[in-house]
């Protein structure tokens, strides 16, 4: 029999959990902010806010024993092969979750239902940065070892790799985007931004205003391209038919924008690396509004916004996820359970919020609804 462990605190009150049809061997139930230390060979750690506090299992007995607290959210860590360092990660429709390996030179996969990992090599010199879900459903990477842009077939796992033209010299690729036209744009931190086309296989690369920094970029619901400069302290807009970039100042001078993302009413949030604050910018009202974050030094580094525009960012001073609910103005912590995760990108899909400790081999997400 495989033990598993469950430790929860319901209000103060210790209570005893019964999972029907499934056995629990040796429960033991403790106070929350306790850690259990079974041993896992493929598992997953859960934490909810609240109610169930942390659950330990290699089985189905994870999700059983997370529904009876539903209306919380929960956290969960997966692991990944020993030193992929998995930098960003995308949830599919289908269910799998890909991530880069940017260690290895590899993607990832991962079916969440069984915790099982499949990697596939993008070639020598690979390390790849970003990764998104295309139009097609094929994961598209940036990959910066190879200078290049990458597509991996979701069912075949042919690798299709787009090089950047020869004379734009290294470009330290990050993130991408796709506009409404199912053209790609992509940013890299040595200076410059660019497109692909991938009917055609055209590319054409845009030097940054003010050199380095282009970082974090993302779509808005009306199709605009907002892309953040972190070594430039500002985001872009962007002409998508010129190419042009139309810089916006932040109110924080050298706040370093690290990402963007947009809710649903077009506004753009962007995580300020520098100035450890959460920023948003109103394009119609043309506006902006900045908030610390909680701690005494915060480092916000991901920034996304769900699907009931709740805008999270990971903070890699204090270890955790953090929600932010523009209509309180307040910030709810979402601790992670293993030290110094560094969690340096976030995507999700509804009902859950996805994000790549690259400083644990694992990735982590939060179901914020049942």
């Amino acid at each position: 029999m495989i033990d598993k462990t469950i430790q929860a605190c319901f209000y103060g009150i210790t209570m005893v959990v019964l999972v029907p049809l499934i056995f629990l061997h040796d429960i033991t139930i403790t106070p929350i902010g306790t850690y259990a230390t079974t041993d896992l060979t493929n598992g997953s750690t859960i934490v909810t806010d609240g109610g169930l506090a942390e659950v330990k299992a290699n089985t189905s007995a994870v999700a059983a024993a997370a529904s009876l607290q539903s209306a919380k959210p929960v956290l969960q860590e997966f692991f990944v092969p020993t030193g992929s360092r998995p930098h960003d990660v995308a949830p599919a429709p289908d269910g799998t979750i890909w991530y880069t390996s940017q260690a290895t030179g590899e993607l990832g996969t991962l079916d969440p239902a069984t915790g099982k990992t499949h990697h596939i090599s993008l070639g020598q010199g690979s390390a790849p940065h970003g990764v998104i879900v295309g139009p097609d459903r094929a994961p598209w990477i940036t990959d910066g070892g190879l200078n290049a842009i990458v597509r991996v077939d979701p069912t075949t796992e042919e690798v299709q790799i787009f090089p950047l033209p020869a004379d734009t010299g290294f470009a330290n690729l990050n993130t991408a985007t796709f506009d409404e036209n199912g053209v790609l744009w992509f940013t890299g931190q040595s200076g410059i931004y660019g497109r692909l086309d991938p009917k055609d296989g055209h590319m054409e690369i845009f030097k940054a205003p003010r050199g380095p920094g282009p970082y974090g970029i993302s779509t808005t619901l009306d199709g605009t391209i907002y892309y953040a400069s972190l070594a430039g302290s500002y985001i872009a807009r962007l002409d998508l038919q010129t190419g042009a970039a139309t810089v916006l100042e932040p109110p924080t001078a050298d706040q370093g924008a690290r990402r963007v993302w947009s809710d649903s009413q077009g506004r753009v949030w962007l995580s300020e690396w520098n100035a450890g604050q959460l920023a948003v910018f109103d394009p119609d009202l043309q506006t902006w509004n900045e908030w610390r974050l909680p701690g005494d030094n915060p480092l916000p580094y991901a920034v996304y916004v769900d699907d009931q525009d709740m805008v999270w960012v990971s903070d890699f001073a204090t270890n955790a996820l953090l929600r932010f609910d523009p209509f309180q103005e307040s910030f709810k912590v979402f601790s992670i359970p293993s030290p110094e995760a560094n969690v340096r990108q976030i995507l999700g899909r509804p009902g859950e919020v996805w994000g790549a400790e690259s400083g644990t081999d694992k990735l982590i997400v939060i179901k914020t609804s049942n």
